[in-house]
């Protein structure tokens, strides 16, 4: 079988092995040149192509010892970006194989740097590989292919909850996770699991079957505008009260939208209120950090309120025609506000949240 040739992505280490599940010795490695074609990185996506360039050299790793099986793994990773082998004659005159997509594939984006890619992308690549390897047995590629924006945006909520340095204060004992099924994947996913857990009398929990629903992480605005003393929320059709059976389908909300991989929860609720809401945001106040409901969801959100100029035709509808988004922006006085939190008339858990925080912080801002 022909060595490969990696130029890209799979020179880090930590993601071949995840790839191939197995960890190959060094001895297994060469530095190595293809010539005559260079390595760019992608528009909009965190990984590299090959380019033909006559007077290029692509410098990357040959890769010996591989079996089958780890050919066979690295087709269906690879194959899940368009990639597919094909023979290379390298420049010392070895022959090998490179993972290559068709010209016309992906759009070119200037000269690719390894070390700037590890840093900002390799941790979510890895935590993404893991996720699609796990599919193997029971996903064609192609429906990988189309998983990836959720599977990497799952992945970079992993890195920012690793990011998560804060002190606490709560018990520190151990989960023992016996079994772990991905019960059911789309644009969410949702995992059952066998757990047992340290007990606060220092014993071990029973065996115990539990799921979670996995979500990205969100950033959640809410826009004030200090000198005309309101702010702007957003109305829209949601699928949680039309389950729950609720006569208001449509909700009142803050800005909202997942935190994209390689965005800050900052920059993401900036993009948000372009977004759905077409409005510059000033300064941005941290109202909170935490989970949705963590006794059965990953969802982690970034709350905001963010000083906005709004003028009485900042109420708009907008929204991505791409995501079929249909939002209505409403303006609401801040007296006007603070008694719908009041009288209970505001059904989003995180809107309440940001009306009660404004009300604490609403004269200092004000100044």
């Amino acid at each position: 079988m022909a060595a490969l040739f990696f130029y890209g992505s799979l020179r880090h280490a930590p993601l071949l092995e995840i790839v191939l599940g197995r960890s190959l010795p060094p001895e297994n490695f060469q530095a190595a040149v293809l010539c005559d074609y260079a390595v760019y990185a992608v528009v909009d996506q965190p990984f590299p192509m090959l380019v033909s360039k006559a007077g290029g050299r692509a410098e990357g790793l040959l890769a010996s010892g591989l079996t089958a099986s780890d050919v066979a793994r690295l087709n269906f990773y690879e194959g899940g970006f368009a990639y597919d082998l094909v023979d290379i004659v390298l420049e010392n005159g070895e022959a090998a194989q490179v993972y290559l997509c068709p010209p016309d594939q992906w759009p070119p984006d200037g000269i690719w740097d390894f070390d700037a890619w590890v840093d900002l992308w390799g941790a979510m690549s890895c935590y993404a590989a893991q996720e699609v390897m796990g599919y193997l047995s029971s996903h064609g590629r192609d429906q990988v292919a189309g998983m990836f924006p959720q599977i990497r945006a799952r992945a970079w909520s992993r890195v920012l909850a690793d990011r998560d340095s804060s002190d606490k204060d709560v018990f520190d004992g151990t989960v023992d996770v016996t079994r772990q099924k991905r019960a059911y994947v789309g644009f969410f996913a949702l995992d059952e699991v066998n757990l047992r857990h340290s007990r606060f009398d220092g014993s071990m929990s029973n065996e115990l079957k539990r799921s979670y629903f996995i979500a990205s992480d969100a950033a959640l605005l809410l826009p004030y505008d200090p000198k005309r003393d309101r702010v702007l929320v957003v109305e829209q059709m949601r699928v949680g009260p039309l389950g729950r059976g609720d006569s208001d389908i449509w909700q009142l909300e803050p800005i909202a939208g997942r935190v994209d991989p390689g965005e800050s929860p900052e920059q993401a609720a900036r993009r948000e209120a372009l977004e759905e809401a077409e409005l510059e945001i000033g300064v941005l106040e941290t109202v909170a950090q935490g989970y949705a409901s963590p006794g059965e969801s990953t969802c982690y959100f970034h709350i905001f309120v963010g000083l906005a100029d709004l003028p009485d035709d900042a109420a708009v509808v907008s929204g991505l025609d791409s995501e079929d988004e249909n939002i209505r922006s409403r303006l609401i006085s801040y007296n006007d506000f603070i008694g719908m939190a009041e009288r209970q008339a505001i059904a989003n858990t995180p809107l309440a949240l940001l009306a009660y925080w404004l009300a604490h912080h609403r004269s200092r801002l004000r100044s």
